[in-house]
């Protein structure tokens, strides 16, 4: 089943295309990651998919609820996390909570026992009586994150909520993340910090507008290849290309200064066979290893490939 559908989206701001044509879904119970630049189009796919601004054209679907048409349907079973702190700053994090949760029609018992929770699992505990606008940037986003928990969302939407953080806090917030994900939260989150993207499930690659590749953060990675690439140092007579170019499992080669670059289906599976070809071969290996493409770099090569 799917959580989140968008067909043909686009959305234009007098002329020009701030999202184009974008088609995606989002599966049930996943961490799905949108991953781009700043300008990328992330922002307004999420107000869009929220419901807060209408496509100039396309289909969106929340869990069935078509949007913005039936947001008032969809908001019950969805949490959204702006990317700017929006609560109230002259409230308590106690107050803020009592409040999101009444308007949510949480009953008084429910937003007792809710913001108990939340508060433990969060860590907020300690500053449940402090004003909002007093709480520091890292346990600000904690209370936004709370708010939109409050009435325990089958769908969880963030917008850059790291954004501007420390990297301490910046983990702790993916832990929070990932537990309620066990808890079967479905959680679509914006991000352009290539190393937490790696904590999603899949990932929509974003540049102007434009959907470029969807794919685990391995799948995004062997794009850029078309499969693992290996990096072998091969000594002996002749050029080993011959030796392993016919394999069925071999993308392409290449051999420099000694140095024997394969492309291959799978580094895990295909390594050995690939060493033992080449001894048989009369070569000798002196090593293997495989070359790790970090997302930063897959990011920006699918950029390139895409846009001139």
């Amino acid at each position: 089943m799917q959580a989140i559908v968008l067909r043909d989206v686009t959305k234009t701001f007098k002329g020009f295309k701030a999202v184009d044509s974008l088609n995606l879904e989002v599966k049930v119970g996943e961490i799905f990651g949108l991953l781009g630049p700043n300008g990328a189009g992330k922002t307004t796919t999420i107000r869009m998919i929220c419901g807060l601004m209408e496509p100039t054209r396309g289909e969106i679907r929340v869990f069935g609820y078509q949007m913005p048409k039936e947001r008032f349907k969809a908001i019950r079973i969805m949490g959204y996390m702006a990317q700017r702190f929006s609560l109230y700053e002259d409230l308590t994090v106690i107050e803020n909570l009592n409040f999101y949760g009444a308007l949510y029609g949480l009953s008084r018992e429910e937003r007792e026992s809710r913001i108990k929770e939340l508060l433990e699992f969060l860590e907020l505990s300690h500053v449940a009586n402090r004003l909002a606008g007093k709480l520091s940037g890292g346990m600000k986003q904690r209370l936004a994150l709370a708010a939109a928990l409050i009435h325990k969302p089958k769908l969880l939407i963030l917008d850059e909520p790291t954004a501007g953080v420390d990297p301490p806090i910046r983990r702790a917030f993916w832990r929070y993340l990932r537990e309620l994900n066990k808890e079967g939260v479905t959680i679509l989150v914006t991000t352009h910090y290539m190393d937490e993207a790696e904590n999603c499930d899949r990932l929509g690659l974003m540049s102007r507008g434009r959907l470029l590749a969807v794919g685990s953060p391995r799948e995004l990675k062997r794009l850029v290849y078309g499969g693992d690439l290996l990096e072998l140092a091969v000594q002996g007579v002749g050029n080993p290309v011959g030796a392993v170019k016919g394999l069925p499992y071999v993308r392409s080669v290449d051999f420099n200064n000694g140095k024997l670059r394969v492309v291959v289906d799978d580094a895990e599976v295909n390594m050995v066979s690939l060493v033992n070809r080449l001894v048989e071969e009369g070569f000798k290996v002196t090593s293997a290893v495989q070359v790790n493409l970090s997302l930063e770099d897959a990011f920006i090569k699918l950029v390139e490939a895409h846009e001139p």
